[in-house]
């Protein structure tokens, strides 16, 4: 079965990519080759994923990627045969038949039952179609679609192996799981890999460590907490900036929220019941005057909560709205260590957060400025590919994973749907992944080496804020319910840290770069200059450095260029006779002498104006 045991609706496979066909082809064809160099594997689930494909099997002998090579040989032979892609729909009795009698994901019939996809048959619900695909000899359970021949597959790469237990359960077998990727061209194939090893080069863990922007002591502080060193608060400190200035110039009014709260706030917002596996313990404490009654409190995975609260603390009129509180509020999630990633699935987070309240009618146009926030900051760091991804309810879902308020999910969907029409924003909808109280955005940007990344959300909620009985007062003098915007336009610090490392590749812009500029004497008869000139830089707030050491001016300045100081300034007797700097950029090499005043104006102006 070249899908996962989940199986795909028919919508699903319809919306299968032709890429996503061509690997999906691509696992048949693995299995393929597998059994004519092992007959007896038995095989579970092989779908196509991101970037590639991979199918799951149970053999005594342990593949390594030592035997990657004859596996594709025997691929490749399948390939060449340009073997058609045969589809037959057959009802269970014959499939459970067929895998009784070792025919399904087999070359040929053998004496042990297909005893995985047995159980997949079994799981199947009935009434719903069972098909069957045909290439050559190898016949396979599956929901398809595929490319029309084995000869449609083009180029394809075997790449790693791992072990995995039978539909993720540890309660399962453990299988061994062969990876693969498959393009049409062996130039595409090629370009990926090629990417791969840039992007290696860019991991923003190796780079972190490198360029000392961050740690982790997993025994001590705890796994998923990261530890900003002075490098990395810098990017910290500029991206709160960029985003205090921004909001400033937007009507946003900051606040700030404590890091835990009572359980009574989670249960009142509804999170609890949605979201407690995601947040960490509470924590109980005997509260004086409650009688040695404990209270359960939770460190906030959220703020909106908090900020519902701020609120409700004062009476509301029409003409406050619409109002928009921001806070870098520090959020705390309990994520499963399995999924902990460097900065990219953290525990603890600085959070770009705000919430707006606003009527119906003043919806669209606040919605809509959100949303070119994202495009300001897209431009800002050089992000020229994006897309919107619009996630909406699932109907059947109401009560279990989304509030239960018919109307509202359709009124507040179509709602988001036109301003995003209206503003010719690029935008995919995504069905059953909205948030609990309302729809949502999440912006997808595609990095300097092409790899997509969730950068920021923006959603609506219709449901919370009724919970807490916020109230404003209309101009007719009754009171409603506002709606409520939840943005985080740069994401959290962390993820988006851990991205614009990568897309930069650790030599970030003037204007974020840890160190702006490192002063190279090129003896030490020329450092009382170096010392005047780093003082006047720093007088001006310009991360500035200097090099005192013995080392020679050549290895001065390789030492900047591995450790990305954005401008060196190279000082010897000529430029100190002559009160001038030579200038020399990271990115284009040496720019001649300046004066020091006419290169301190032209830094001040690039950060600025955080040019690229």
């Amino acid at each position: 079965m070249a899908e996962d045991a989940s199986r795909k609706t028919p919508e699903q496979r319809a919306g299968m990519t032709d890429l996503e066909r061509l690997r999906h082809s691509c696992a048949h064809v693995l299995a393929t080759g597998i059994l004519k160099i092992w007959p007896e594997a038995q095989f579970a689930a092989g779908p196509p994923v991101e970037n590639g494909f991979y199918y799951d099997l149970e053999l005594d002998h342990r593949i390594s990627p030592e035997d990657f090579e004859k596996i594709e040989a025997e691929m490749k032979k399948v390939v060449k045969e340009n073997q058609v892609f045969e589809r037959s729909v057959v009802n269970r009795e014959e499939a459970l038949h067929m895998a009784e009698e070792g025919r399904l994901a087999a070359l040929s019939e053998r004496s042990a039952p297909s005893k995985f996809k047995l159980d997949i048959i079994r799981g199947i619900p009935e009434g719903e179609e069972i098909t069957l695909y045909r290439n050559g000899d190898f016949t396979d359970l599956c929901a398809g679609p595929h490319v029309m021949r084995t000869g449609n597959i083009g180029a394809f790469k075997l790449t790693s192996v791992a072990s995995a237990y039978y539909k993720g359960d540890e309660r399962n077998p453990q299988l061994q799981r062969i990876y693969g990727t498959a393009f049409k061209t062996r130039a595409e194939l090629d370009a990926y890999f090629e990417m791969l090893e840039e992007a290696k080069k860019r991991d923003h863990r190796k780079l972190g460590k490198e360029l000392q922007l961050f740690t982790f002591d997993a025994e001590d502080v705890g796994p998923g907490l990261p530890l900003w060193l002075p490098n990395g608060t810098v990017l910290i400190e500029e991206l709160e900036k960029l985003a205090k200035e921004t909001e400033f110039h937007a009507g946003y009014q900051r606040v700030r929220t404590p890091h835990l709260a009572r359980e009574s706030l989670y249960l009142t917002s509804g999170h609890l019941p949605y979201y407690q596996e995601s947040m960490f313990p509470p924590m109980e404490i005997s509260e004086e005057g409650g009688e040695g009654r404990a209270v359960k409190y939770y460190l906030k995975a959220m703020n909106c909560p908090h900020h519902h609260k701020l609120f409700a603390a004062v009476p509301r009129s029409y003409r406050d709205l619409p109002l928009r509180l921001a806070e870098y509020g520090t959020c705390y999630r309990y994520e499963q260590s399995g999924e902990l990633f460097g900065l990219m699935r953290v525990r603890s987070m600085q959070m770009n957060d705000a919430h707006i309240y606003c009527t119906r009618e003043q919806f669209e146009a606040e919605f809509n400025a959100v949303n070119e926030l994202y495009l300001k900051y897209f431009k800002i760091f050089g992000l020229d590919k994006y897309l919107m991804r619009f996630s909406t309810h699932d109907p059947a879902k109401l009560g279990e994973k989304f509030v239960n308020e018919p109307e509202l999910w359709k009124e507040t969907e179509e709602m988001v749907r036109s301003v995003l029409v209206k503003s010719g924003i690029a935008f995919v909808e995504i069905p059953n992944e909205a948030a609990f109280y309302g729809p949502k955005i999440d912006a997808q940007v595609w990095s300097a080496i092409g790899r997509e990344f969730t950068f920021a959300t923006n959603q609506v909620d219709f449901s919370v804020p009724k919970r807490f009985g916020l109230k404003y007062k209309t101009r007719e003098g009754g009171f409603e319910t506002p709606l409520c915007i939840h943005r985080a336009p740069l994401g959290t610090h962390e993820r988006s840290i851990g991205f614009l490392i990568e897309h930069f590749a650790g030599a970030f812009p003037t204007w974020l770069a840890p160190e702006q500029v490192r002063v190279l004497p090129i003896s030490e008869k020329h450092t009382a200059y170096a010392r005047q000139i780093t003082e006047m830089l720093r007088k001006e707030e310009i991360r500035a450095g200097c090099d005192e050491s013995p080392d020679k001016i050549g290895a001065k300045i390789r030492l900047a260029q591995i450790e990305k100081v954005s401008y060196m300034l190279v000082l010897g007797a000529r430029e100190e006779a002559a009160n001038l700097v030579a200038v020399r950029s990271r990115k284009r090499g040496d720019e001649g002498a300046l004066s020091a005043e006419e290169f301190l104006t032209r830094l001040k102006r690039e950060i600025a104006n955080r040019e690229l």
